[in-house]
């Protein structure tokens, strides 16, 4: 399933479309030339839309609406823990510098909670990430997230890793499977709000109660039609493509 989710993840890029274009180009060119042409035209043409951003962010405020945010200081005296999705720390490679975490532009996963552990003191972090890197070595995400919380005053006796899972599948199955873990009880489950319909839906199919707690909106309420920047704008057609993909496919696993 891994293996699979990296083919697809290679599909979710727009670049390597334009790098197929490009490819179809270059081999028409000897027997159909005019063919060739059209095909190098679409990829520049591609290439060009990929930067305006109006379109990817409304993919992804799609995407972000579906769940409200949610703040620290609401009452969740009912609920056991939050469930905090890996994802935003940089490759275990990349903590080259002794007592500093790295982390990527999805840093809220990690730093949103702090803020809600100070409310809510009672509440359990779960934090469930193995390794996404397709050849792992060295620390797994679990224990990466471990330092940063512990950096951040943490006590240990109020965090649970989950260290195996490469997909939010296995973060939602493998879970479960800690001692002391009842996801039939209510949890919070904290993650990117674009990635927060995916996460919620596999979840709940695992059997967790869990109520949608996302940080990391990226979208606004609207975005100015003038905003243009090709890495940005691939950047985020690749995210949003990703979890499209990943929904459609989840749905219709669910209908086989």
């Amino acid at each position: 399933m891994f293996l699979t989710g990296k083919f697809f993840l290679f599909l979710t890029q727009p670049l390597a479309w334009v790098a197929l274009l490009l490819l179809a180009g270059l081999l028409l060119t000897p027997n159909r030339p005019d063919w060739a042409v059209r095909a190098n035209a679409a990829a520049l043409a591609l290439l060009l839309l990929l930067g305006w951003e109006p379109l990817p962010d409304a993919a992804l405020r799609h995407l972000e609406r579906q769940y409200p945010a949610a703040s620290p200081t609401q009452d969740w005296s009912a609920y056991t823990g939050v469930i905090v999705l890996g994802g935003a720390l940089e490759p275990a490679y990349v903590w080259t510098v002794p007592g500093q975490s790295a982390l990527n532009e999805a840093a809220e996963r990690m730093t949103e909670v702090a803020p809600l552990i100070r409310h809510q003191p009672h509440l359990k972090v779960l934090f469930t990430g193995g390794e996404g890197e397709l050849f792992a070595t060295g620390l797994s995400e679990a224990e990466r997230a471990r330092l940063f919380f512990q950096g951040q005053g943490l006590p240990s006796s109020k965090l649970l890793l989950e260290s195996a899972s490469r997909t939010t599948y296995d973060n939602a199955v493998m879970s479960k499977q800690l001692p002391g873990v009842d996801a039939t009880k209510p949890w919070l489950l904290l993650t990117s709000a674009y990635h927060m319909p995916r996460a919620m839906a596999v979840f709940r199919k695992a059997g967790w109660t869990v109520t949608a707690y996302p940080v990391d909106f990226r979208t606004g309420l609207e975005t100015p039609w003038t905003q243009y920047a090709m890495d940005e704008g691939v950047k985020k057609w690749r995210v949003a493509l990703h979890e499209m993909l990943g929904l459609l496919a989840y749905e219709l696993a669910g209908r086989a």
